[in-house]
């Protein structure tokens, strides 16, 4: 009789337990290759939730527009149909004109003057700039300063006259050509390579690792080192999504970003020294500007910032140019 009430009360249990919960499944969309810093900061942050938050978290990643391309993602986000997203900072612009700021040619000298912007409070500010889109800033991912690349040598403004680039989505970009007599056509990433083989872009701007992982130098010869702006990605979460996170697995997935995001960071600067080495044994002309050349580069192009500084923000644009050190 005991044993009988014993495992009727046992039964009992079992059946009143809870459920445990489906894993958080967060799919991790980017448009890059998985041997970019992008990819490897995906691939290392599901690493790190699967380590860390296994039964809890589950993320799967989707590189190389597989899930979703350039034109589509930021309303798969909004629409919660992706989770993570990785774009670049000049994808915003229809969310917020704050973010230009990073779109502004010549605005930072290196890479050590973007990292110290982005350490600063009203940087910091930016990455919420999007809630009321629904997009939730959570880290700023660099990918490198910009170079020039193109199907002629690029040694003055002039040089660039008549010829076409392959741009991202920024009326800031496209006036950054405009000033130097050169056309450009919004594209996505995925695209770019196509485009230069048919004719219908003759240039691009990216850091060394994106001209070598989409094999770029074989379409475009000479690469000029003019370091004129910078390629930073912000990854991003669906804001309704991202604070209905139970607030300790929260706290966990945000700590694994921070530690992503300085793996990326430190992986980017390395692959872009590794692969402009890798050009120039490929054959390519890294073209090297004196501070002459430099100098009209840049005031060519400088103008833009007092036209954007409305649309920017005074305080946004002073915080910014206060990091450089010369």
């Amino acid at each position: 009789m005991f044993k009988t009430s014993l495992a009727a009360a046992f039964a009992a249990l079992l059946c009143s337990a809870p459920v445990l919960a489906e894993p958080i499944l967060i799919k991790f969309s980017h448009v890059v290759a998985e041997d970019t810093p992008k990819g490897k900061g995906a691939l290392l942050f599901k690493k790190l939730v699967d380590e860390r938050l296994a039964g809890k978290v589950q993320v799967e990643v989707y590189p190389d527009s597989t899930l979703f391309g350039d034109a589509d993602e930021l309303q798969a986000l909004r629409d919660n149909k992706v989770q993570l997203l990785a774009p670049s900072l000049s994808k915003f612009e229809q969310y917020t004109t704050q973010l230009q700021v990073f779109d502004l040619p010549f605005l930072f000298d290196d890479l050590e003057a973007v990292k110290r912007f982005q350490k600063r409070e009203k940087s910091r500010e930016l990455l919420r700039s999007m809630a009321n889109h629904n997009i939730y800033g959570l880290a700023y991912w660099n990918n490198g300063m910009k170079q020039l690349s193109a199907t002629r040598a690029l040694h003055t403004p002039a040089d660039a006259a008549g010829l076409t680039f392959r741009i991202q989505p920024s009326a800031i970009l496209e006036q950054q050509f405009a000033r130097v007599g050169a056309s450009s056509l919004r594209l996505p990433f995925a695209e770019t390579q196509a485009a230069l083989q048919a004719g219908r872009v003759q240039g691009a701007e990216n850091p060394w690792s994106n001209i070598v992982s989409q094999e770029l130098g074989a379409l475009q010869p000479y690469v000029t080192e003019t370091d004129h702006g910078v390629l930073s990605y912000m990854l991003v979460s669906n804001s309704s999504f991202w604070i209905s996170i139970p607030y300790q697995v929260r706290v966990q997935l945000e700590a694994i970003i921070d530690e992503v995001t300085l793996a990326v960071n430190l992986e980017a600067e390395a692959l872009n020294a590794r692969d402009r080495q890798r050009l120039v044994a490929a054959g390519n002309q890294v073209v090297s500007l004196n501070s002459e050349q430099r100098a009209a580069w840049r005031a060519a192009m400088q103008p833009l910032w007092q036209e954007y500084e409305g649309k920017i923000g005074s305080d946004v644009l002073r915080a910014a140019q206060t990091v450089n050190r010369r």
